[in-house]
Formats: C-alpha cells, structure tokens, sequence
C-alpha cells in the first residue's frame, strides 16, 4: 500500500470556526501571540496564558470536522494515510483519521511543570491556576511555545521521508521547522498544495489548488481515489 503523507496547517481548522493564531494582525487582547505563547509570558503572567488558550479550547469543544478533514479519512479506503499537523486541535482525529502526529502540541490536553513526561487529558476546556499534576505541580497547556523545541520534529522527518505522495494543505510554508518537512521527501513524488494563496514558493514542482481545503482536499481525493 502507498503512503500519503499530509502537513495540514491553520486553513483546514479555520473552516470549522477555529480561528487561527494569526487572526486580526496575530493580536489577542490588544496582545501580540507571542506574549502569550511563550515561556516568557508563562512565568510572568501565566493567566493571561491560561486565559488564552481557554478561549481556544472553549471553541474547540464546540467545533466540528469539516469537508476537508472527512476526505482525508476516505483517502485511507486506498492508501495508508500519516497527518503532520501544524494544529493543536483534535478535529483529524475526530473525522477518523488513523495516523496523526501533532507538531506543535494538543490543546486538549495539559502537562507537568516539571515532568513532560506526565500528560494529561481535559474533558473540560477550562485550564485553571491551582490545577496540578499527580507530583503537586502546576499544569500547562501541553503546546509548544515560541522559543521551545518541536519534539516530534524528528518522527515527521522521518514520516516525510516515507511519502510515495505528499500534501500540503492550509499552511503558508513559513513556520519553521514544519516547512522544512517537503526537502525531506523523495525526488519526484507527486506533491500537492492546497490553499487559496498558494504559490510554488514552498519548494520542489508542485501541483497547485488554489481552493480552501474544504473544497479543494475533496477534489483531490476523489482524483488519487480513481487514479
């Protein structure tokens, strides 16, 4: 069975109303992201962080997979199927997709302060100062901040490197290190990019879809699917 190997990015969540980090000018409060997505802003006004991410879980719990996140589960009817996602929601996986390795953290989930090893599941969306891991610690959203490490960088690496396809859909291919991800892929494998502004800019030949995911990742399917 052929791989499939997909980086999904903020365009595919924004269709099922979760807004992304760049919204309005990437201001939250007035606040630019990254005064409230970083170690800084953590140790020196952790609720405005908690508060943050509270509004994103809080829509997350509400929001639904859409068109886009479906064809990419049907995809698996033909060909195995491994998601790199650049989003912290959980709307692959909700749609039923089989393999997803999330980049830059998961919001429904929190860890501990002092054990990244100790990570937990929310059945709520409110994260709370005072919440604390099972060795008394207090508990952080579970996302990779500006000036953190990507953990999984080195699994998605490796995960690109097996592509006989790859996908790129809804990401500018400007955050780094996820961009880096297509030099990582064979030589001359059928690449796609699916976005309203995409450009050849990311890298090697592509083949172009200049439609939002929810239009654009159907097509696509339906065209790998009876290929």
């Amino acid at each position: 069975m052929e791989t499939v190997v997909v980086l999904t990015g903020a365009g595919i969540s924004a269709e099922s109303g979760c807004n992304t980090f760049r919204d309005n000018n990437g201001l939250w409060r007035n606040h630019r992201v990254e005064e409230v997505a970083s170690p800084y802003a953590w140790q020196h006004t952790p609720q405005l962080v908690m508060d943050f991410y509270n509004e994103r879980r809080k829509k997350l719990f509400t929001a639904q997979p859409n068109a886009g996140h479906y064809a990419l589960v049907k995809l698996e009817l033909k060909y195995r199927v491994a998601i790199i996602t650049q989003n912290v929601d959980d709307l692959h996986e909700r749609a039923g997709s089989s393999h997803v390795l999330h980049l830059h953290g998961e919001l429904k989930k929190a860890r501990s302060t002092v054990d990244p090893t100790l990570i937990y599941e929310l059945n709520r969306w409110e994260l709370k100062l005072g919440d604390l891991c099972e060795k008394g610690s207090q508990l952080r959203p579970h996302i990779v901040w500006f000036g953190e490490p990507v953990p999984m960088i080195e699994q998605a690496i490796e995960t690109a490197k097996q592509a006989d396809y790859f996908m790129v859909i809804g990401t500018s291919m400007v955050v780094y290190p996820a961009a880096s991800l297509i030099h990582y892929i064979k030589k001359g494998i059928p690449t796609y990019y699916v976005d309203p502004n995409a450009t050849s800019k990311a890298g090697n030949p592509l083949h172009i879809i200049k439609e939002k995911a929810g239009v654009g990742v159907p097509r696509l399917v339906e065209q790998m699917l009876n290929q």
